[in-house]
């Protein structure tokens, strides 16, 4: 029986980078063309695997023949264009090059968007052609696209979640188990969530890169990396923990991106990542090993959670070929996917203009009068106190005439909450300020 050749037309698919995601895209590809053709329309042929060396050994799903270090001339015979390859630089080229040439882009590069988005989407506007990106925020959870999609018709007034697992693992073990931060992410490392320079992670650059995609996608408005307040994890300790859990609280990083005023009443958004204490019984308290969770608050949906892996080669792979069934669709059947949106060109203001609660521990001098002129400090910068703990227990070791204060105040803008630290600080009855940690999510 001679069977007859598939009616259906084929898009050409280039995959630039073969690293983990990159080989887990490829065996989707390759594993699942029939379904995939079913769903698209038209057969997906892989054309090329872009890479650095094409001699490096890999992954036997990854067709030897199909490697090239020729990138440029790769995309130019490409429908469709699948970045994987991380960084900027020949990402940002390559993707342009494929652009111009008529290709659709999906990339999971959350780095290249936050830094250059707008070049992309001027560039994929001006040609006619779909940029999408799932995948540059939280790994297989769908939030970029319920975000810029989905919520189209409603108003967003925050975004907050963990969209960082290695340093959401890390914090996890040192709460569960005790451990010190540098034990915590060596075996995160071991295990194959950060990498040998945890840079990215720990220090907040990964989660302030995907805080701009988001927070742009929410408020129609151009928010780039360096918009973004960034603290890391690297100053919180295994004792930093241990009182979270004293007080009820569990620390997470938590990337912020919400609608709120300045001093002078200026209406923007305001985008940060930092560590903070959230209730031991609010959801993201829950959110365990390296997994990720966003909340999205809208005037009209309400309240959203999206919970799910946010790492890993199969889940990012999971993420980047729904995009490429979505763009492979739109050449088949016609039409194009959502462009940017950027008409609201919110100001984005600075973390002072936040509005949180501070945590600080604090070293006083153990005499009556003592919590009177910390009040007396918070009242005259009009920070109230919400809670007031004093730590009973101690080593014998420690020095009687020192006591231990945890203060928690109510909400109040940032900058006035720093400027009470700094008042308590320097008075005579305080021996130091052990930490100061915000509160969110109440």
């Amino acid at each position: 029986m001679v069977l007859s050749p598939d009616p259906r037309p084929s898009l050409r698919v280039a995959v630039l980078g073969c690293g983990v995601v990159g080989t887990e895209v490829v065996r989707l590809l390759t594993t699942q063309a029939d379904d995939l053709a079913a769903r698209v329309g038209a057969r997906l042929e892989l054309v090329g695997v872009a890479v650095r060396d094409v001699d490096v050994e890999r992954d036997p799903v990854v067709d030897r023949a199909l490697l090239t270090a020729d990138g440029t001339t790769l995309v130019e015979k490409a429908d469709v264009v699948v970045e994987v390859m991380g960084g900027i630089e020949p990402a940002r080229s390559l993707l342009l090059h494929a652009i111009e040439h008529g290709a659709s882009v999906v990339t999971a590069n959350k780095a290249l968007l936050a830094q250059d988005g707008p070049t992309l989407y001027a560039a994929a506007d001006a040609a006619g052609t779909d940029l999408y990106f799932e995948a540059a925020v939280a790994g297989a959870i769908p939030i970029v696209r319920p975000v810029r999609e989905s919520l189209a018709g409603d108003h967003v007034r925050r975004v907050l979640g963990i969209v960082n697992g290695t340093t959401n693992y890390v914090l996890d073990r040192m709460t569960t188990e005790g451990l010190d931060l540098d034990q915590a992410v060596k075996e995160a490392q071991a295990l194959g969530y950060a990498e040998a320079d945890p840079t990215a992670d720990v220090e907040g650059y990964d989660a302030a890169a995907k805080a701009a995609i988001l927070a742009s996608l929410a408020f129609h408005t151009r928010v780039g990396l360096d918009d973004v307040h960034r603290e890391g994890i690297t100053a919180v300790t295994a004792d930093d923990v241990a009182w979270a859990q004293r007080t009820g609280h569990v620390i997470k990083l938590l990337a912020i991106a919400e609608r709120g005023e300045d001093a002078d009443g200026t209406s923007g958004v305001q985008v940060r990542v930092h560590p903070a204490l959230i209730r031991a019984d609010h959801p993201l308290a829950g959110v365990r090993g390296a997994f990720n969770a966003v909340f999205v608050e809208a005037e009209a949906a309400g309240e959203l959670m999206f919970y799910g892996r946010g790492a890993g080669g199969v889940p990012t792979a999971s993420a980047v070929l729904g995009d490429v069934v979505s763009v492979a669709r739109h050449r088949v059947l016609g039409g194009r996917g959502p462009v940017e949106s950027s008409y609201a060109a919110l100001p984005v203001l600075p973390a002072a203009a936040a509005r949180t609660r501070y945590q600080v521990r604090l070293e006083v001098a153990d005499r009556p009068g003592v919590l009177a002129q910390v009040a007396s400090a918070l009242a005259e910068h009009d920070v109230s106190i919400e809670a007031v703990r004093q730590s009973p227990d101690g080593d014998a070791t420690a020095d009687p005439a020192v006591a231990h204060l945890v203060i928690t105040t109510h909400t109040a803008p940032d900058a006035s909450l720093r400027a009470t630290v700094e008042a308590v600080a320097g008075l005579d009855v305080v021996r130091s300020i052990v930490s100061v940690l915000r509160v969110e999510g109440a």
